[in-house]
């Protein structure tokens, strides 16, 4: 059993209500057969995927596809799914830990990734029990494939400006699809696609559409910069008939497929990209053990370990942000389906419910893994552009991360605006903690005896950075009010200071969490050390360029002198907890936290 108390905390309530150590997951609480699971898929891409990544990026007929059917055969693409079905029947926290241990197998991970989310659970969650049963074994299988058609080639982000048309036939039995989708992972394959129309030019609707279906086609293959292996076509639509009974859910209500889906999307990428990342981590401590330079391996150079620390430290904090969320709307599910709910609307509800905290994941997912390759393509030097060497394909792999699922941007604005519409609605107090953040600016510091409890210090920092978000935000919405909106720079620097709160929170939880447990915790005391000494001056920087836009006079002076009075942090040697974390990964020769 995973060792997770229940908690009231709702999506965005972190930022306003305390959380508790004993109801947080954490990586340490994968119970004995989540461990043998995430073993599995670490076996699978050592045996089955590694050595065929050449083959892979090629494009070789046939072989993307057989991979994806031995994961079927071994259960990896079924474990979330209802028993009914032939899936596994398990709960999200292990769903997740596939998508995070199948993460390190480049192509082969996103068109994984593509078959059991976008793929797949569209169906899932909005088909009929007809639909259902004639698809969902299939594709749970591996005997089929499952691909997306949502974007098109003038939507990109603004999804519902699509083209695509859809009109009923004159006999009513079919409905008549014309239009383009482009960016279709496993689009070249694929046995089954979620295709959306407007049905007679207006009403948003889903379709499910089956290769073979007369009037459908793909394109050639799309030459990427990275993913190579992945398939990516456009589709064609010309007079294409898709039988009545193949609409998907309600007409007209498409929107309500495409964005539930993102929203367990952005949490599984997340995941995804910390299995690359920690994958590309291994490689390049292993290279930095074996490469030496003046008579000496490279991990013994300072520069060298500098850089592995922080990466370390990027992977674990965001690890901690991953699986406190994933726990949430697993409990969440729980909570739904305990009151009636049936299992597709209580996940969809579940992951509605901390949809802020999937699009913060999104982003610090993505944004990790493309620094771990950077600085590992950094410690190859030379040998790290050639593609001689796996970190050349790491990283060129990475950098498609930030645009899949809503781009980073985009997801930092809803970010913000998510958390303010929450706010409007009355599901988050935030202005009410707005408020009590400006009468303490108005009040005398607290120069009292400084609290020596374990993680009082870090705890204290943490909510100064809750505080300044809550200033920031608070005030720009109180001033601009409905002009907000328009301000996208300083909508950025808004949801930077949560992205680095909500992470910060998770990782002083884990550490927290591990200390009440005993044993030797000076590691991960050097990592939160280290993440929140930097993070405070991150803060302070997105807090000031956040106040600078839009206040003046004694308003921005009172704001700047509570942004620094809230992001001090106590003097901190980070070179030494660096060489320290360091020293752990190249003794380990990986990352093995």
């Amino acid at each position: 059993m995973n060792t997770i108390q229940t908690t009231s905390i709702k999506g965005g309530e972190w930022l306003v209500k305390p959380s508790e150590t004993a109801a947080t997951f954490i990586p340490e609480d994968f119970s004995e057969e989540q461990r043998m699971i995430r073993d599995m898929c670490q076996q699978f891409l050592t045996a089955e995927v590694w050595p065929l990544l050449d083959r892979l990026d090629s494009l070789e007929p046939g072989l993307m596809r057989s991979l994806v059917e031995k994961a079927g055969e071994q259960g990896l693409l079924a474990a979330s799914f209802p028993e009914q079905y032939g899936g596994l029947g398990k709960d999200f926290i292990t769903s997740t830990i596939i998508n995070d241990y199948l993460g390190a197998g480049h192509s082969f991970s996103v068109a994984l990734a593509a078959h059991t989310g976008i793929g797949t659970l569209p169906i899932l969650y909005f088909g009929t029990d007809e639909q259902k049963a004639r698809y969902i074994p299939k594709l749970i299988s591996g005997e089929w494939v499952g691909a997306y058609g949502l974007t098109e080639p003038n939507s990109g982000s603004d999804a519902l400006s699509a083209k695509t048309t859809a009109r009923l036939s004159e006999d009513g039995k079919h409905y008549i699809l014309n239009g383009q989708k482009c960016w279709i992972t496993n689009g070249g394959f694929a046995d089954v696609f979620t295709v959306f129309a407007k049905i007679d030019g207006e009403k948003f609707t889903a379709f499910i559409v089956e290769r073979g279906m007369e009037g459908f086609t793909n394109g050639p293959e799309e030459h990427k910069m990275g993913i190579k292996g992945s398939s990516t076509v456009q589709l064609y639509f010309q007079d294409c008939k898709v039988p009545v009974e193949n609409l998907l859910g309600e007409i007209g209500k498409g929107h309500k497929i495409a964005f539930n889906i993102l929203n367990i999307g952005r949490l599984k990428l997340c995941a995804a990209a910390l299995g690359g990342a920690k994958m590309a981590f291994t490689t390049s401590v292993e290279y930095a053990n074996t490469r030496e330079q003046f008579k000496q391996p490279i991990a013994k150079f300072g520069a060298i370990q500098h850089k592995i620390a922080e990466m370390a430290i990027r992977m674990y904090a965001a690890e901690s942000a991953l699986y406190r969320t994933a726990a949430w709307i697993e409990e969440k599910e729980k909570e739904l389906l305990d009151a009636g709910q049936p299992f597709n609307e209580s996940l969809l509800g579940a992951a509605e419910e901390y949809a802020i905290e999937c699009a913060i994941l999104k982003v610090i997912g993505s944004e990790v893994l493309d620094y771990v390759v950077d600085e590992g393509v950094q410690i190859h030097g030379g040998n790290g552009f050639s593609a001689e060497y796996n970190i050349s394909r790491a990283y060129r792999d990475s950098r498609i991360n930030r645009i899949f699922e809503g781009t980073n941007e985009i997801n930092r604005l809803l970010t913000v605006d998510m958390t303010l519409k929450r706010a409007m609605q009355g599901r988050l107090n935030l202005m009410g903690a707005a408020m009590g953040v400006q009468k303490e600016l108005m009040s005398i510091p607290d120069f009292g005896e400084q609290d020596e409890t374990p993680f009082a210090a870090e705890t204290k920092l943490v909510e100064g950075f809750k505080k300044s978000l809550l200033l920031t935000a608070g005030a720009a919405a109180q001033k601009l009010m409905m002009g907000l909106e328009k301000e996208q720079e300083l909508l950025m620097h808004i949801a930077d200071i949560a992205i680095e709160t909500f992470v910060s929170e998770s990782l002083l939880l884990r550490v927290q969490k591990l200390a009440e447990r005993g044993g030797d915790t000076q590691i991960y005391q050097d990592i939160l050390g280290c993440y929140l000494y930097d993070t405070a001056d991150r803060i302070a920087k997105y807090g000031k360029d956040a106040i600078n836009a839009f206040a003046d006079g004694d308003e921005q002076r009172m704001m700047l002198l509570g942004l620094r009075r809230f992001t001090k942090a106590q003097p901190f040697n980070s070179k030494e907890a660096r060489r320290r974390i360091a020293a752990r990964f190249i003794a380990d020769n990986g990352y093995t936290l």
